[in-house]
């Protein structure tokens, strides 16, 4: 029984290596994304890729979460993730998000400022993951605020297991299942949860989920359909929506974009 338990758990992690640099290639060599990058348009200063709307020509509320691949070796297997909100007749949105560095220097690790939202992360392009506009955004926002303040780990950071930045907006997720949010299996550290917790809400607030500290665990919801996570890499089988998910592609199936 021993020696089946340990060459599952050596399967998994050369499946993870696997995928890590199978993603890396799907990534540069993925006609929609390379189309996704090509087209998007040089506005808003020449940050934005076309995604959200510009304040100045959308009155009604929207509120968009996304995610792009993080600097350095690590964008392999992760992803960063951030949401954005614009109130209804505001010009501006607030984007919400997590840096380590700035709990170093700040003594928070929460950053919530002016800025545009669909802008790329260290020269990553970003992904749209939930985009949800008028009275339904109108009505969350004051949720979503609430669930930024109530955030109880805005003063910690650790990049494994977490929590960290995918921890926030798994939070966010759980606090406002209404948005039924999905965060990719490249969010390293959304499975992330204190051991005091082990057993609580999935990231999308529409099921279960059991995690010892992010790195074993397992969830069952309407929104993550079956997922496994070891290690902090997550495996996922999404039969609503006939897709996959797999440690450094992320999704492969139907488009995840809840709107």
């Amino acid at each position: 029984m021993r020696v089946f338990l340990f060459q599952g758990i050596g399967f998994l992690f050369l499946l993870a290596v696997v995928s890590a640099f199978s993603g890396k290639l799907w990534r540069e060599y993925n006609p929609s994304m390379n189309q996704r990058i090509k087209h998007g348009f040089p506005g808003w200063s020449g940050k934005s890729y076309g995604f959200a709307p510009h304040p100045l020509e959308e009155d009604d509320a929207v509120v968009q979460v996304y995610a792009a691949r993080t600097r350095g070796s690590k964008q392999i297997l992760a992803v960063h993730t951030w949401i954005a909100t614009k109130a209804k007749s505001k010009s501006h949105y607030v984007t919400s998000e997590i840096f380590g560095w700035r709990l170093r220097r700040n003594g928070t690790a929460l950053r919530q400022t002016v800025d545009v939202p669909d802008k790329g992360w260290y020269g990553n392009p970003p992904e749209l993951l939930l985009d949800i506009r008028g009275e339904q955004a109108e009505q969350l926002i004051p949720e979503i605020e609430q669930a930024i303040a109530d955030y109880p780990y805005k003063h910690e950071y650790t990049v494994w297991p977490g929590p960290n930045s995918n921890t926030f907006t798994s939070w966010i997720g759980k606090e406002v299942p209404e948005l039924g949010l999905d965060l990719p299996a490249t969010a390293i550290g959304k499975d992330w949860r204190p051991i005091n917790e082990v057993v609580g809400l999935s990231a999308s607030g529409t099921g279960l989920q059991t995690s010892l500290w992010g790195l074993l665990g397992m969830s069952v919801g309407w929104e993550e359909g079956l997922e496994l996570n070891l290690l902090g890499l997550s495996y996922e089988i999404d039969l609503f929506d006939l897709a996959v998910e797999l440690p450094g592609i992320g999704r492969i199936g139907t488009d995840p974009v809840v709107q």
